[in-house]
């Protein structure tokens, strides 16, 4: 009886024990298991590593608002080495960009051109009634010798970009884990509490940044499709403009 009695005891302390480890187990699992283990990383070996891996990237999207300056522009650009396309808006204004190689070209509707100090830098007066028709829905080829050319041309420079967004400022710590559009990601922090910015790196494949809050609430930015690449052909010569050394001044 004894002999049964212990027996059942042993059991059931076994029972329990295998209860505990399972559920000590469950609690204390491994937050990296599945990753790429940058997890594991000091926070400041992370935000390297996803500079590094973006830099190497042959293809990203950027999307968000981006506050430089006084001014906000949203921005949803295609980038990569040779070029880039997409749409930029700024105060109420909206145009697109194409690089394509060295050629840039602008494209935006007859309110854009005729907008006083439109993002096309033309000083403080917008283009007439009849010349804005003329460009309405045109692309208009921007002379690399144009003032706007240097300021427009660095929307579709993926280098330039990425090289001025990326960084973040003080010292660098780890944040909280997260998901960026069903991706898990873990948060470095720049400065106390971020105040410095916030990047969100993947901890699924390769370390992209998934997610940019600049520093001084200077807006924030999704990077996706990374690698995903993508067709750039200049437009129809039939759709260009081409002023030669400069885009028409307003009267």
């Amino acid at each position: 009886m004894r002999t049964r009695k212990s027996a059942l005891v042993v059991a059931m302390c076994a029972g329990l024990a295998a209860t505990l480890t399972a559920c000590g187990g469950e609690g204390g699992k491994d937050p990296d298991a599945g990753t790429n283990g940058v997890g594991k990383l000091p926070a400041a070996k992370i935000e390297s590593k996803a500079r590094t891996v973006a830099g190497s990237a042959a293809a990203v999207r950027l999307s968000g608002k981006l506050v430089t300056k006084g001014r906000t522009y949203t921005l949803d650009m295609r980038l990569k080495e040779d070029g880039g396309t997409g749409q930029v808006s700024t105060q109420g204004s909206t145009f697109e960009l194409l690089r394509v190689g060295k050629d840039l070209y602008l494209k935006a509707d007859a309110g854009f051109w005729a907008h006083e100090g439109n993002e096309a830098g033309k000083g403080s007066q917008g283009a007439s009634g009849g010349a804005a028709h003329k460009l309405d829905d045109k692309y208009v080829k921007v002379p690399s010798g144009d003032p706007s050319y240097r300021r427009l041309t660095g929307f579709t420079d993926k280098k330039v970009l990425l090289d001025g967004l990326l960084g973040l400022h003080g010292e660098i710590a780890a944040g909280d884990r997260g998901e960026v559009g069903g991706v898990r990601t873990i948060r470095v922090l720049g400065g106390k509490g971020g105040e410095g910015g916030s990047l969100d790196v993947s901890l699924e494949g390769r370390p992209y940044p998934l997610r940019l809050q600049r520093a001084g609430r200077a807006g924030v930015i999704r990077l996706a499709d990374w690698n995903k690449d993508f067709t750039l052909t200049a437009p129809d010569k039939d759709h260009v403009l081409d002023y030669g050394r400069q885009i028409p001044e307003g009267p």
